[in-house]
């Protein structure tokens, strides 16, 4: 028996010849995004048209696309059955997401055409640290010890069965928001009442109402990204984190690649992701992998169907002269059979992390940042005026700072170098305007 996506799938491949291969991309993408120009670009270089899908049409007229679908990303069936029905007129060649907001999205829309790409399933799974570990664990991978609970559950009882230090965390949340350590019940009292609240928060943006208690896993922490082709992994780029992620928030500032992991290491870390990957049943796209290692080996985080997130993506190129962006398009469309070789340089970006609560009043020193040797670009995103809102509860970094140079090392030094030039005025919101701050 068929359904109507089974009908709508036949009839799209039937109208098209059995082949999309000269229709348009669709982008999915929610205004908070900040990758719509990245892969706008991509499209324009490679001539293919470009679709963007997201909850707002009027952010996306600067950018100029082809066509746009406002979507309600909180409907995934309605969302999916509206994507269905502008294929119908429009076969689309291929549908992306640009982060985490679309990614459920992409998966069930293209499922639904017959479209290459991540599973819807392992897509859920990915994004769901609880159903992630379960996999995880039944495919004999090393996961923490964890509970789940709602969030309306007593801290007090709770902190007598919890086991320290432990982390607190969102079960659908990324970049590291709500993730608190807990060293004794006190703190874990504190912990999981913050969590608690900003889930509460967020309950029907694709957040779950209940919290993750999980044991602390020590550690160095690196990102793997990474593309999935047929269900093998293929590494691209491998960063490390080198400020220590210990607690009790967990801030991610600094990446930095090629890796100054031993050959061994990189080697396990690359291995775990292949293995973590297919146990989530990841397939055909991007995956943005969190690991820590230790001891006693490689542990698995997280891993997301999507690229890596905010800017960041202008760290890597790609030989000749090709960005993240095009790479995931090729692989969307069917293109570029072989590995991409990343350039040879080193390169680095550092996510500008918000120091204190305040509005923002003004920003100096981008100029003296930008003239630190080996810096390309000092990029402020978030504009003069707006609302701070640091870690756990915040979502968004001030900016982001991107270095090339010969060696990791060198990468490093000049971010931190151009990250020390910068002053940021923040004014507390119900006060008179405060001191500037010096980073540190």
């Amino acid at each position: 028996m068929t359904g109507p996506i089974d009908s709508a799938r036949d009839s799209r491949q039937a109208r098209a010849g059995g082949s999309t291969a000269n229709g348009p991309v669709l982008l999915l993408m929610t205004t908070r995004s900040y990758r719509a120009g990245a892969f706008l670009e991509a499209a324009r270089r490679a001539g293919r048209p470009i679709v963007v899908g997201s909850d707002r049409r009027q952010a996306l007229a600067s950018l100029h696309p082809q066509a746009h679908l406002t979507l309600d990303f909180g409907d995934i069936g309605g969302a999916r059955d509206a994507i269905v029905a502008y294929d119908g007129a429009h076969p689309l060649a291929a549908v992306l997401a640009a982060d985490d907001d679309g990614a459920a999205l992409a998966a069930v829309a293209a499922e639904a055409l017959g479209l290459p790409h991540h599973p819807a399933v392992a897509v859920e799974a990915s994004l769901d640290k609880r159903r992630s570990r379960e996999r995880w664990r039944a495919a004999g991978l090393p996961v923490p010890e964890w509970i789940v609970v709602p969030v309306d559950a007593d801290p007090v009882g709770l902190a007598t069965r919890v086991r320290y230090p432990c982390v607190v965390k969102p079960v659908s949340m990324s970049a590291s928001r709500g993730v608190i350590r807990a060293d004794d019940p006190a703190s874990f009292q504190i912990a999981f009442t913050r969590v608690a609240a900003l889930v509460r928060d967020s309950v029907g943006r694709r957040a779950l109402p209940v919290v993750l208690v999980e044991d602390y896993i020590p550690g160095v922490e690196v990102t793997l990204e990474a593309l999935m082709r047929g269900g093998v992994l293929e590494p691209l780029a491998l960063f490390d984190k080198p400020d220590p992620l210990e607690g009790p928030f967990f801030e991610e500032t600094i990446y930095v690649t090629p890796s100054r992991l031993s050959a061994a290491e990189q080697g396990a870390v690359i291995e775990m992701a292949g293995r973590a990957a297919a146990a989530l049943g990841l397939r055909d796209g991007p995956a943005h992998a969190e690991f820590r290692l230790n001891p006693e080996g490689v542990w698995p985080l997280e891993i997301a169907p999507r690229s890596i997130g905010g800017l960041c993506s202008l760290a890597l190129r790609f030989e000749p002269e090709r960005s993240l962006e095009d790479v995931l398009l090729e692989q969307a469309l069917g293109r570029g059979a072989a590995r991409p070789q990343r350039e040879p340089r080193a390169s680095g970006v550092m996510m500008i992390p918000i120091p204190r609560a305040g509005r923002l009043a003004a920003v100096r020193g981008v100029e003296d940042a930008e003239r630190v040797d080996s810096i390309e670009s000092v990029r402020i995103t978030i504009p003069i005026g707006d609302r701070l809102v640091p870690l756990p509860e915040g979502a968004r970094y001030l900016g982001f700072i991107f270095a090339r140079a010969a060696t990791p090392d060198e990468v490093e030094r000049a971010l931190r170098e151009a990250h020390r030039a910068l002053i940021f005025d923040i004014e507390p919101e119900h006060h008179a305007p405060g001191r500037p701050g010096r980073n540190p």
